[in-house]
């Protein structure tokens, strides 16, 4: 999971990103349990200043995850700091409850999701307040506080890379025409929630997939509401790919001697192949993953055999057929635009990093100076393909969703003027930044900013409130910048 620290209340923390999801939630001092206290936690006995209790601290949320973990907690409001940017009374879960396990000193998780997935918004609106609490970036596009609504991310194979708000990042995209922009899906409310029909997930159409040119058209498990399409949801959080069985098994059988291994999905194929694995979207455009990219390693009893991404999953009642994360996001500069009421969908740009023309290695002669296998027993003998008993469609289809609808709210304010639509894409005049920049950003008195700035890489301490010491507190690489909208990120080897 790749993050970046932030500051709440003038207190620094290290928080997952998320695209996954919408809510930003830090544990606190009130989670006492073992996965709680191993992290720096948002210290309830500090009188922050610019903390705002809602309803009594008694409005709660919960939050649950793919893989069964989840966190629980209240809702509260307090100024939220990323590089330089600043929101105040941003609102965000106060966890107290979590069995999600944390490590390399993440606090939490920075969901950059929509409006209609969040959680905390809905738990909000469920309540006494007057104005509906909005995601992060929601409120960033919302009050119009960046130079454009879009954020990079630049993932690279060294668990380090960037993330810019506002903005891309030139230093990775040399060539911006050579961005291709793919509509976000959007969805039919859930059951009586709205009466009109927007965007969810970052998700997009998925076109084909290919192993070694041999293509494969999708087989979408809902094909009445997603116009026959299969639906794929880009998020950072996720660490591996996964796509329906009725597609994964038709792609591993390109793959001589591959095998379904566990009833999770999982497959093994021999760790010297040298087959590319592809997917396209949209236009069908094609973006290529080496051996490199998906396989995950060897199996610990039979070092010729690799397990390997995608797993399968069974049907999910949203319709989201493909998940692909990391192995995926790693292989593009992906460039999320959140698209602009009345004006403009949101999209997803995807710029290819891989090297088209560079001859293609095994997994095994790249990696063969690791020694490191998956600690992992393969059966004997050959599974057999699982079926499922697919659930109801989860969204009410009585409202239907329209692919590229422009709606009038919920995205970012309408005082932007939209650059990547479908009518004419001039994505050429997006905000750039690159090592050292000039950042226009407007403060909350409408005046416009102007600053330059270098990439660097401070120390801060985690968890401590400004005036506190603590012996346990630690003073670490912050790899978030505070006075950056260009941000580093790193790593660590928590998985949700």
């Amino acid at each position: 999971t790749y993050y970046v620290v932030l500051q709440a209340g003038q207190i620094s923390f290290r928080a997952a990103l998320d695209t996954g999801s919408a809510d930003f939630w830090l544990t606190s001092t009130e989670c006492t349990n073992s996965t709680c206290m191993s992290v720096p936690r948002y210290p309830l006995t500090y009188d922050s200043p610019t903390f705002v209790s809602i309803n009594n601290n008694e409005t709660t949320f919960t939050v649950d995850y793919a893989d069964g973990t989840g966190a629980s907690g209240f809702v509260a409001r307090e100024t939220v700091e990323v590089a330089n940017v600043t929101v105040a009374n941003q609102a965000f879960g106060v966890v107290t409850d979590s069995n999600i396990t944390l490590v390399s000193e993440v606090s939490g998780i920075l969901g950059l999701g929509f409006l209609r997935q969040s959680e905390i918004s809905a738990s909000a609106a469920n309540g006494t307040l007057v104005a509906q609490p909005t995601p992060f970036f929601s409120t960033l596009a919302q009050q119009g506080i960046l130079d454009y609504p879009i954020f990079g991310l630049s993932l690279t194979r060294n668990a380090t890379g960037t993330f810019a708000l506002g903005a891309i990042d030139v230093s990775v995209v040399r060539n911006v025409s050579q961005v291709v922009w793919n509509e976000v899906v959007p969805f039919s409310p859930v059951g009586t929630q709205t009466n009109t029909s927007g965007y969810f997930y970052w998700a997009i159409r998925m076109s084909s997939f290919a192993v070694n040119g041999t293509q494969y058209t999708p087989q979408p498990t809902y094909p009445g509401p997603s116009d026959n399409s299969s639906i794929a949801l880009l998020d950072v959080g996720t660490p591996g790919l996964y796509g329906p069985y009725q597609d994964v098994t038709r792609l591993y059988s390109s793959f001589p001697s591959s095998r379904l291994v566990d009833e999770s999905g999982q497959w093994a194929i021999p760790c010297d192949s040298s087959a590319t694995i592809s997917f396209s979207f949209g236009d069908g455009t094609t973006f290529v993953l080496e051996p490199t990219d998906y396989i995950i390693g060897p199996a610990e009893g039979n070092p010729d055999l690799c397990l390997s991404w995608p797993k399968a999953a069974p049907p999910s009642a949203d319709g989201v057929d493909w998940l692909l994360g990391t192995p995926f996001l790693r292989t593009v500069y992906s460039i999320w635009s959140y698209g602009i009421d009345y004006q403009e969908p949101p999209m997803i740009g995807l710029y290819p990093c891989n090297n088209a023309s560079a001859p293609v290695q095994p997994f095994s002669v790249v990696e063969s100076s690791l020694s490191a296998t998956i600690a992992t027993t393969l059966p004997n003998f050959v599974l057999s393909t699982p079926t499922y008993t697919t659930p109801s469609y989860a969204f009410n289809t009585s409202v239907p969703a329209v692919y590229g609808e422009i709606v009038q709210s919920e995205l970012a304010t309408s005082t932007y003027s939209p650059l990547i639509g479908t009518i004419a894409v001039n994505a050429t005049a997006l905000p750039q930044v690159t090592g050292a920049y000039t950042l226009l950003v407007t403060n909350t008195n409408g005046a416009v900013m102007t600053s330059t700035y270098r990439i660097s890489q401070p120390s801060v301490t985690l968890g401590v409130p400004p005036g506190w010491s603590s012996a346990a507190s630690r003073s670490v690489p912050g790899v978030g910048l505070a006075i950056s909208m260009l941000i580093a990120l790193a790593a660590g080897a928590w998985i949700i």
